[in-house]
């Protein structure tokens, strides 16, 4: 069986069936990588750092043949790693022996993985241009046009349950939060595993928009239905949300929850109740300055006497002042925003939206 090279956009569709192996370093490949790829290193991260050095310092042939060195004692790993994954992807004895590869550029690296898998009879296909013509096709992603509908409310409106309500009831929907694994507040972080890297953030958000995306005949990307999405700022805790996206965010339908203050506060205390005093006062630390002085140790207070209701009271009144200030300072706000009034706080108000 021959080895093809393919385009990113073929690549991409024939990774929805088999899987990816990222032959790159771990530390590339943990920096950022293709969503759901297997990482499959032809060298270690000091194996690559000395064929580096020697191509700067020394010659290329003599990276080339530090390079074919450590390949060798490589090759036996890399066939029983790319055995076990083969293993777990036909356990249901779906047998075809299909991978998809790739490297940084598309070169020598990905060449000699394919190599050998291919002496062993698998099939491969590898990704012209590497993932370097991956984050070039992540970034043009974000300067397609999306129909999107936006989800707003005050803090505390439970929005990510609403959003789930959609996805479950078949509409489209990227949660921005889910794959910034934040919340979006100074307490965010709280409960949620560590946050990916930027570059990872974008990798994620490109193939939830592509796969809710098809082309035409021109192959020029169209919706294939609206997106929804939550409202959201610049910045999800440390990562960024790509600039030209966000700013069809912020010029796209607004529907906004307009849920009492105390059933709000009631889900707030719900959800950061449970996490330890120190934990929470650590969050309002990083406020502090915005939040004031007085207001910081009332509510340091309040979570030392375990008044947490109290503490979230002030807290809310903080981030729905935040938040109006926000919507005054957006274009064509009057226009865009619909206001959804709720009685409480529940998944099931998606159903409000989507008589919309």
């Amino acid at each position: 069986m021959p080895i093809e090279k393919i385009d990113i956009e073929n690549f991409l569709q024939l990774s929805q069936k088999f899987p990816v192996l990222d032959v790159r370093s771990p530390a590339e490949y943990l920096h950022a990588h293709i969503p759901g790829a297997f990482s499959v290193p032809i060298f270690t991260d000091e194996q690559r750092k000395i064929i580096g050095t020697a191509y700067k310092k020394e010659s290329r042939q003599s990276a080339v043949d530090h390079g074919l060195n450590y390949f060798a004692e490589r090759m036996k790993i890399i066939r029983g790693e790319v055995e076990n994954i083969f293993k777990s992807r036909n356990k249901d004895n779906e047998f075809n022996k299909t991978f998809l590869v790739h490297c940084w550029r598309g070169g020598m690296r990905s060449d000699a993985v394919a190599w050998l898998l291919n002496l062993y009879g698998y099939k491969i296909y590898l990704l012209k241009g590497g993932y370097k013509a991956f984050r070039r096709w992540t970034l043009a992603q974000f300067e397609k046009e999306y129909s999107l509908k936006v989800l707003g409310g005050f803090t505390g409106s439970g929005k990510t349950e609403v959003l789930k309500e959609l996805a479950r009831k078949g509409n489209n929907v990227i949660d921005l939060e889910g794959i910034a694994n934040h919340k979006g507040s100074a307490f965010g972080a709280l409960g949620e595993q560590r946050q990916p890297s930027s570059e990872m953030f974008e990798n994620l958000l490109a193939l939830k928009l592509w796969q809710n995306s098809s082309s035409d005949d021109n192959g020029d990307a169209y919706t294939k239905n609206e997106i929804w999405v939550e409202d959201e700022s610049a910045h999800i805790g440390t990562v960024g949300i790509p600039k030209s996206f966000w700013l069809q965010m912020r010029n796209s339908p607004l529907y906004f929850l307009e849920i009492p203050f105390e059933e709000r506060l009631k889900n707030i205390v719900k959800t950061y109740g449970v996490f330890e005093k120190q934990q929470l006062i650590d969050c309002v630390l990083k406020i502090q300055k915005r939040l004031g002085g007085l207001n910081t140790q009332n509510v340091i207070h309040a979570i030392t006497e375990g008044n947490i209701s109290d503490a979230f009271s002030v807290l809310l009144k903080y981030y729905d002042k935040l938040y109006q200030q926000s919507l005054h300072k957006r274009d064509n706000v009057d226009f865009l925003l619909h206001k959804i009034p709720c009685t409480e706080t529940q998944a099931t108000n998606a159903a409000f939206l989507i008589e919309r």
